[in-house]
């Protein structure tokens, strides 16, 4: 084995060893005296015919009860050890789990989400942590063999020097099943993104949400035909790779098969001569059969192992990427020189400051996007470029655009999950890059969207929007209130105790406008917060229900910016809330192309006229 082989088992051994180190060595211990009764079973036997040919039969009979001890033994105690090593493999496989949810989750920041390369990994970690539920099984099975092997090889020194040369005939089997366990590696690399892909139209075709779209523009047949395609490559690449590395491994066992029929026939030579008694045939025709099976095993342990050390290669390719992304966000926050000023937004430089400082606890000057630009990972042209803004403190400001102009990009921008690729992102002239970001995000209300579905009760669905006061009933009340959603707790069966959500638990199912109510909820329960964020907000919401949630959002921005100075951001499609906000931000291929008020910007009869004007047309 080679070194990341022995490291990947130290390091699942190291594991175990910390889930219950009771039962870790428990299993040892019982795997290794199982693997070490087989070639001891061999001598005995080879004990018994000699006595019992000799006309010994106190020795002969000695000799078959401890053939039997031991066959009890191989047979059982690896039975045993799987009764201890069964939970800790379960816990093992919880173990990397969380492992993975560390590594996808131990970025400030969000880049390496926007990476396919990431994607593609994770996929096929989610099913290669599997693994770990054999894995352990050959950590402790390799250790037996080379027991067992160890045996072995001393047993067949006593016979002949030549029968030496029988283990290095392992080799063959064991080079060749390490080498079709990379092909085949290389081959579910090579078609993780179709398996991605398939997966993706599998359960688009399977979830009920979509199911509605699917069948009323009859794109059953298409979503089916293409899985098909996805899957039929996938499986096309894997199944050549799978019958490739077969021919290798036949081609490894052929070359043990032959060193085995030399040895017994080396034996059977000697025997014949009269130089060998029966007990060395039976010796070495037990010991040869042995030596098989223990290089199939080891063939077997090997693949398993060499998958173990792909999980953990893995895993730390997807810390290096997150790291990667966070090395080029510190790069790319911090430029030489700072990107000259547009001539509407003059320069202000950044206010010295520790990293990781917290930030102000009040807003005075508000939020600057200096010459900003970001470019996603692999991507061709810039979101975002040479956009120079200001969202002045205590202003509620609305941004709107075509689609993929940038408007959640620049969200994410000033919420601290993407860092620029070039220019800076200042609160009070401090560079976001220079706060504290758990800090700034503690300072943050926001309700997205893409909102997640908590299936949780009511009270911790919405709680969780302030995580001191996850169980403070008054404080989600509250918050419902604000986002217009109190009416939703008398729908509830058991109101903010009632449990959400059929994935989990037999909870209650919401409309997709309830679940946004919620999620609203959620955005609004933080008193004090420096920036408010709704990225359309109200997308499940009508005309009359999202005109009504504004304007308790005007309130509510009202209210936080004469505490705290906040800025109060949303973005939403529907002009008829947009004319309200104090400042209208007009994003056009990653730029500001217009910037004012509703009335000015419609007397300067520019794109924001024009989309107002589109807009209102269709509601006469």
């Amino acid at each position: 084995m080679s070194r990341g082989l022995l490291s990947a088992a130290w390091s699942l051994w190291r594991t175990s060893l910390r889930q219950d180190r009771r039962k870790a060595v428990t299993a040892l211990v019982l795997v290794v005296a199982g693997a070490a009764a087989w070639p001891l079973v061999a001598i005995m036997l080879r004990v018994l015919f000699e006595a019992a040919n000799a006309g010994r039969p106190v020795a002969a009979s000695l000799a078959g009860v401890a053939v039997a001890v031991l066959l009890i033994a191989g047979l059982t105690l690896g039975h045993f050890a799987h009764i201890a090593y069964f939970e800790l493999s379960e816990l093992d496989v919880l173990h990397l789990h969380q492992e993975l949810m560390d590594a996808t989750n131990g970025s400030a920041g969000m880049a390496h989400f926007e990476q396919p390369e990431f994607a593609d990994k994770v996929r096929i970690l989610e099913e290669d942590v599997e693994q770990l539920r054999v894995g352990l099984q050959a950590v402790l099975t390799g250790v037996g063999l080379a027991v067992s092997m160890t045996l072995t090889t001393a047993v067949l020194a006593s016979l002949h020097p030549l029968l030496l040369l029988l283990p290095l005939v392992a080799v063959p089997p064991l080079l060749a099943g390490r080498r079709a366990e990379r092909m085949v590696d290389r081959s579910r690399e090579a078609s993780a993104e179709s398996t991605r892909r398939a997966l993706g139209l599998f359960r688009l075709a399977t979830h009920a949400a979509s199911g509605k779209e699917l069948r009323v523009f009859g794109l059953e047949q298409e979503v089916r035909r293409r899985h098909g395609a996805f899957w039929q490559d996938a499986t096309r690449r894997l199944w050549r790779t799978q019958a490739v590395a077969s021919l290798v491994r036949m081609l490894g066992q052929l070359a043990f098969a032959g060193g085995y029929i030399a040895a017994v026939l080396l034996i059977l030579r000697d025997a014949v001569a009269g130089r060998r008694g029966v007990g060395d045939v039976i010796l070495v025709i037990t010991i040869a059969a042995q030596v098989n099976q223990q290089v199939a095993a080891a063939v077997g342990v090997l693949q398993d192992l060499q998958r173990l050390r792909s999980v953990y290669q893995r895993l730390d390719e997807v810390h290096e990427l997150v790291r990667a992304g966070e090395r080029a966000d510190r790069d790319e926050a911090r430029p030489a020189a700072a990107p000259a000023a547009s001539p509407a937004l003059p320069a202000v430089p950044p206010a010295a400051a520790p990293a990781g400082s917290p930030p102000p606890e009040r807003l005075r000057d508000g939020i600057r996007l200096v010459g900003v630009e970001l470019r996603y990972p692999g991507g061709e042209q810039p979101v975002l470029a040479g956009l120079d803004l200001h969202l002045p403190a205590g202003a509620t400001v609305a941004i709107v655009g075509d689609n993929g102009a940038g408007k959640t990009t620049l969200v994410k921008l000033v919420c601290g999950l993407l860092r620029p690729t070039a220019g800076r992102v200042l609160v009070d002239g401090v560079d976001l890059a220079d706060l504290s970001l758990p800090g700034w995000r503690a300072r943050i209300a926001a309700g997205f969207q893409d909102f997640v579905r908590l299936e949780l009760p009511a009270r911790r669905t919405v709680g969780v929007g302030d995580l001191p006061r996850l169980d403070d009933e008054p404080a989600v009340r509250a918050a419902l209130e604000r986002a217009g959603a109190g009416d939703l707790v008398g729908q509830l069966e058991a109101g903010l105790d009632t449990q959400l959500g059929r994935e989990y638990a037999d909870g209650a199912e919401l409309s997709g406008g309830q679940w946004q109510k919620l999620a609203l909820g959620r955005a609004f329960m933080r008193d004090a917060p420096l920036l408010v964020v709704l990225d359309e907000p109200a997308a499940a919401l009508d005309a009359e229900a999202e005109h009504a949630m504004f304007e308790r959002y005007r309130l509510q921005a009202a209210r936080v910016a004469a505490a705290t100075g906040a800025v109060s951001v949303f973005v939403s499609h529907r002009f008829s809330t947009v004319q309200l906000a104090d400042l209208i931000v007009v994003l056009a291929d990653g730029r500001v192309a217009e910037l004012g008020g509703h009335a000015d910007l419609i007397a300067a009869d520019g794109l924001y006229a024009e989309m107002f004007e589109l807009q209102a047309r269709a509601y006469r």
